[in-house]
């Protein structure tokens, strides 16, 4: 007991009990105490519920970056995404975590705000830690950024946007062709000066491709109907939007939105001002998010399945990190035009 005391007392003088600590209390070797913290190896139940009793008594909490150390191996694995001011990001992001936490793995999310330097920073910063995965969005960043994923032996995946590039793993949709489905139906009802809302980014920007696309082959195109502004999607942002189109092109009888919160904020305004939808001006979205259904009138838009692209990618990822071959290293979970009553 006094040989206990004494090694308990070296732990708390660092300001932190040690899985020594942890050992030395529940009467096992170490590597019995970190196997049955971790639910690995053959420990007895008795053994097993012993440590987990001592841990518990000492407030232990594991150290990440020494059980890293101690076997070259990371439990984190980091995720990039855009922003975290987005539903669909969120939506992604829960199904990325639920998939992996189940696995064990502790998920460590950075925010790049559309910006390839701050991806690369995040990138130099979390890859310094050696996570033992990577999820990053999309295919636009910088040449420095691929050279650190590439270089990092790190096996990564991508998602939303697809690549048939020997060695990328992905899982997304086609978003140029979905933003074409879009356009096409707005055609197909007959509207022939359709504008184009979004805010610049690499998803919306493939997005407009697709509008661009067939409007043209229906010539139709008119580069004076896009609308394309810097920052966030937001509902504030698309009344700017939708208020300045009506404004400066009042011929307009239909607007596809590059994202649903958009396309609420031109509802809202359209709504204010007294303008008849779809009489006057059809409106439209893309992804999906729940409040669409709800909006006066309801809001036609493009369905995405964030929650499965997240899933499949943490999937494919685990894949990856067991060393195993990946059956199918693009995975296409396509989208869904939503008829309702916008457009």
């Amino acid at each position: 007991m006094q040989a206990f005391r004494s090694r308990n007392k070296a732990g708390r003088a660092t300001g932190r009990m040690t899985l020594k600590d942890v050992a030395v209390r529940a009467e096992v070797s170490l590597i019995t105490a970190s196997r049955a913290l971790r639910g690995v190896g053959r420990v007895s139940p008795e053994l097993a519920e012993r440590v987990k009793e001592a841990a518990a008594a000492l407030n232990y909490v594991p150290d990440p970056a020494a059980r890293a150390l101690a076997s070259s191996h990371s439990m984190a694995v980091t995720v990039l995404v855009p922003t975290l001011n987005n539903p669909a990001t969120g939506d992604l992001l829960e199904a990325v975590h639920a998939v992996l936490q189940d696995a064990g793995f502790q998920v460590l999310i950075g925010d790049t705000h559309y910006s390839r330097e701050q991806e690369e920073r995040l990138l130099r910063n979390y890859l310094s830690h050696r996570p033992r995965g990577l999820i990053v969005t999309g295919f636009d960043r910088s040449e420095e950024s691929r050279g650190l994923i590439a270089g990092s032996g790190i096996p990564c995946v991508h998602v939303l946007e697809l690549a048939n590039t020997p060695g990328v793993y992905c899982v997304g949709f086609d978003q140029a062709k979905a933003g074409e489905t879009m356009t096409r139906y707005l055609l197909e009802k007959g509207h022939r000066r359709i504008a184009f809302g979004a805010v610049i980014d690499p998803r919306s920007m493939l997005r407009a491709e697709g509008y661009r696309r067939a409007a043209k082959a229906a010539g139709t195109y008119d580069p004076g109907l896009e609308f394309l502004r810097a920052g966030y999607a937001s509902i504030r942002m698309g009344a700017e939007i939708f208020a300045e189109a009506i404004e400066r092109r009042p011929d307009i009888d239909a607007m596809f939105f590059s994202n649903d919160d958009l396309a609420h904020g031109a509802l809202f305004t359209a709504l204010r001002r007294g303008i008849q939808v779809p009489e006057q001006i059809a409106i439209a979205g893309f992804n999906n998010l729940e409040e669409g259904a709800y909006t006066v009138p309801p809001l036609t838009t493009i369905h995405t399945s964030r929650a499965g692209i997240g899933r499949r990618a943490a999937q494919m990822l685990l894949t990856l990190m067991r060393g195993e071959e990946v059956a199918e290293p693009v995975v296409d979970v396509g989208y869904e035009l939503i008829v309702r009553e916008s457009a």
